[in-house]
């Protein structure tokens, strides 16, 4: 054990410290333990088998790097000197965090500053923030729910007592909850709903972009808080921030990042209320880099569309449900291609590391070639979803292409191709369509979360500006009719997929309002009323002897042929009999 040291003097000694980085890390660190009355590493494993300085450890993108410390099963810690970048800290943490075993813990350190990052699976993130000044006072603050040194303490013994209690989807929940409220106040000042779900979705974006780094810290709560009491200066001031987000640019000190991609293609706000702004600010008060996009959707479609309402606390298509469908249709091809080009890999690297010269070099490129010809046949996957509501779907199959994509990466950076596969697996692999203004406004967005918050909670940055590009993919229309330019129906095209998703019940209700649209075109019209004569009043109008009868009762269809007749657009209606069966009976 090292000699014990009291807080105060431990407090004292690196308020003053000027030293830097290299020359300080590891005794912060053993002095830290002192106070705690902790082993050092190389006291309580002196073969750094578990517990150690400078652990090794292969980036998630290739290439290697260095661990300040770490504890296997409870954190891993990296040092910056004072007043340097903690997000850099934690990004280059993130990096290592698979080759360290996925530690429930994340602790980064300037010296003065610390931020403990939770890492449990299916949580929340929390981020337990204090300084030296805080440690010596010891009491929660608005950035350390709990007492530092009692946070320090579970650190070091026992890393579940920072295990946050909420899941991600009851934030998700919650956060649909409080949309919902807005969405009601809008509507009720009747906001157009094209307008009003456009401006949702930038204030749904604002506040995660905050809480995932793409904003400067606590910006957007900040205005809320300062101009809770007067609705015109937060709607003029958010104006000025959707301005700067439109192309880049400064709002008041703060230096703000190109995002644009459509969603902030202008600065027009909606009037709000009092209220909304009450609102808004119990919105900003959760974790938004937390949320699940893959119920994100669902649960903001329901909170934002009127006739969706009644379904916000109903069950909701899960992750796992999603999962049954993107598994054996999109993966499983692709996972038994990635288990034959593995195959092929080993044999290259075996007869790579058995040559020499030349001959070790020809080998070594065999191997960048193939590697590089799957990634580029990931990126080359394309997923349709037709009727892609919020987009769910197109998430959760992005999400598992980026999942291949990372595996596909290790491998190469554990076998001597660090660095060199392209990042080009993204959002503009994915195609939608969807009828439903709500729905469409949010799969974008849902697209693009999804699609941050991943390379986020790998290590990835952010993308490169404009962060956001226009998902012109995701198309607002009609899956299944379309009018010519002389107004007669027809099939709209569809892009090219390697995937497509047939949802059955979707299907089945679409063909059928297809149906009566082209029975309403070839029927005729009686008293206002669209549809087919009684079989009453043709009889009567034969006993009348009424010119014609004969040529209504042939354009009826025949009941027993369920509309089948050539006359009653028997052709169309095969056509999408046809259809309706192969959606059945796809896989």
């Amino acid at each position: 054990m090292p000699q014990r040291l009291d807080l105060p003097t431990f407090i004292a000694k690196w308020q003053r410290s000027t030293l830097t980085e290299r020359s300080s890390a590891q005794q912060h660190f053993l002095d830290l333990g002192a106070v705690l009355d902790q082993p050092t590493p190389a006291t309580a494993d002196p073969e750094g088998d578990w517990y150690t300085f400078e652990k090794g450890a292969r980036k998630i993108g290739g290439g290697g790097g260095w661990a300040d410390v770490w504890k296997r099963k409870y954190f891993g810690w990296e040092y910056k000197g004072k007043r340097k970048d903690l997000t850099a800290a934690y990004q280059q943490l993130l990096q290592y965090r698979e080759d360290l075993e996925n530690p429930p813990l994340l602790v980064v350190c300037d010296l003065n500053r610390f931020e403990v990052h939770t890492n449990f699976t299916g949580t929340v993130k929390h981020i337990y923030a204090f300084t030296l000044d805080e440690l010596a006072r010891n009491e929660p603050t608005l950035t350390c729910s709990l007492p530092p040194l009692e946070v320090l303490r579970a650190v070091f013994t026992q890393p579940d007592r920072l295990r946050p209690t909420r899941t991600t989807a009851r934030v998700t929940e919650d956060a649909a909850r409080e949309f919902a409220t807005l969405a009601d106040s809008l509507r009720q000042r009747s906001a157009d709903p094209e307008a009003a779900a456009h401006f949702l979705m930038r204030l749904l974006f604002c506040l995660f972009a905050e809480d995932i780094g793409l904003l400067p810290p606590r910006l957007f709560a900040t205005l809320v808080e300062r101009t809770r009491t007067r609705p015109a200066d937060f709607t003029a001031r958010l104006g000025q921030l959707f301005m700067a987000m439109s192309s880049g640019g400064y709002f008041g000190a703060d230096d703000i990042a190109h995002f644009n991609g459509g969603l902030f293609a202008d600065a027009t706000v909606l009037p709000l209320t009092n209220n909304d702004l009450t609102t808004i600010a119990r919105a900003a008060a959760l974790d938004w880099a937390s949320i699940e996009p893959a119920i994100f959707g669902t649960l903001f479609e329901r909170s934002l569309d009127p006739a969706k309402r009644s379904q916000l606390g109903a069950h909701y298509t899960s992750r796992d449900d999603i999962l049954l469908i993107v598994e054996p249709v999109l993966m499983t091809p692709l996972r038994r291609r990635w288990a034959t080009v593995q195959e092929n890999a080993r044999v290259a690297i075996a007869r790579r590391d058995a040559a020499s010269g030349g001959a070790r070099t020809l080998y070594q490129r065999s191997l960048e070639r193939l590697l590089l010809s799957f990634a580029d046949e990931i990126a080359a996957v394309r997923v349709l979803d037709p009727a892609c509501g919020s987009g769910n779907f197109l998430y959760v199959s992005l999400k598992r292409l980026l999942d291949l994509f990372l595996e596909v990466s290790r491998f190469a950076a554990n076998n001597g191709v660090a660095g060199l596969l392209p990042y080009t697996v993204g959002p503009m692999q994915l195609y939608g369509i969807e009828l439903n203004v709500y729905a469409h406004e949010l799969a974008s967005v849902v697209v693009w979360i999804g699609y941050i918050q991943w390379l986020h909670d790998n290590g990835f940055g952010i993308p490169e500006d404009p962060i956001l590009k226009p998902l012109h993919n995701i198309r607002h229309m009609d899956a299944i009719l379309t009018y010519d330019d002389d107004g007669r129906p027809m099939e709209p095209p569809w892009p090219e997929a390697d995937v497509i998703r047939v949802c059955f019940m979707c299907v089945k209700s679409l063909l059928r309002r297809r149906a009566r649209v082209v029975r309403r075109d070839r029927a005729p019209r009686r008293g206002g009323r669209v549809g087919w004569p009684r079989r009453r009043d043709r009889a009567q109008r034969r006993a009348a002897g009424g010119a014609g009868a004969a040529g209504r009762r042939d354009r009826r269809p025949n009941r027993r042929s369920h509309g089948r007749s050539a006359d009653a657009g028997g052709p169309r209606r095969r056509q999408w009999s046809n259809a309706y069966r192969r959606a059945r009976s796809d896989p």
